[in-house]
């Protein structure tokens, strides 16, 4: 693991790994996904070192799989935006290796390009498509929560296990029996 704190910093609760040419596992999800007082309550147990960063982590994966909010993602006329902005930059500002929008969350692994930020990519794929989802839905608001999630890919067992949480994230859920049943995800690109 590289420990150059050069590399980490906080956006919030979360510490990021940020380096060039390291493939990143990333969750972003809804404004309304999970409830604050829930975050709140995590947020302060992290801090006060009852439960680690991976705690962490799990628990807000198992809560996303519940669907909790509105999950605005369902909307054929959004998760079509979301995706179709996740494959534009594929080749451009990143390399796109596996992807999944869930109803009210999103998971990408990618390599970053030469010269491209994690940073960067996170926020123009929420800006766009925040902007975009209000003007469907007819409102105004924040769309995505600001934290977002990620991880450094360690090895290729990682690897592997990484695109296999992600393809399989719907079946998880009980959205649908197989991967590429599921309409947005890279594992329906593979029929």
């Amino acid at each position: 693991m590289d420990k150059d704190p050069r590399f980490w910093h906080s956006r919030g609760y979360l510490p990021h790994f940020d380096k060039e040419g390291f493939t990143q596992f990333i969750t972003f999800r809804l404004a309304d996904s999970l409830p604050q007082d829930v975050l709140d309550r995590w947020h302060a147990e992290l801090r006060g070192g009852e439960i680690t960063d991976a705690d962490h982590r799990r628990r807000i994966e198992v809560y996303l799989d519940q669907n909790y909010g509105a999950g605005h993602l369902r909307d054929h006329r959004i998760a079509n935006v979301l995706q179709d902005t996740i494959l534009k930059w594929d080749g451009k500002r990143y390399k796109l290796i596996a992807w999944v929008i869930m109803p009210n969350h999103g998971h990408i692994l990618l390599t970053p390009e030469s010269g491209v930020t994690v940073p960067e990519i996170v926020h123009s794929i929420k800006s766009y498509t925040a902007h975009a989802a209000n003007e469907i839905l007819k409102r105004t608001g924040q769309f995505w929560a600001r934290e977002y999630f990620d991880r450094y890919i360690r090895d290729s067992k990682h690897f592997a296990s990484t695109i296999a949480y992600i393809e399989n994230n719907p079946v998880k859920a009980r959205l649908c029996k197989l991967p590429e049943e599921w309409p947005y995800c890279s594992a329906n690109l593979k029929l």
